[in-house]
């Protein structure tokens, strides 16, 4: 089970982990709270899910070229 998860997490970008580790939230609890918004809102939450990973990936992809320091 933890290998399908971390197979899952490195596909879907992570963001229920940075948002778990960021509002003090379990992970595997915001997953379910966007399955069960996905269902109730017709798959809306499928968009958000979208921005926030491009959001992400952006914040991460500038931080490493703007001060190369900082992964050191």
């Amino acid at each position: 089970m933890k290998s399908l998860r971390f197979f899952w997490e490195q596909q879907l970008f992570g963001v229920c982990s940075y948002l778990g580790e960021r509002l003090c939230i379990a992970p595997s609890s915001i997953r379910l709270y966007f399955i069960y918004l996905s269902f109730l809102t017709f798959g809306s939450p499928v968009f958000v899910y979208l921005v926030l990973a491009f959001w992400y990936n952006i914040r991460r992809y500038i931080r490493q070229y703007v001060n190369p320091l900082r992964g050191v």
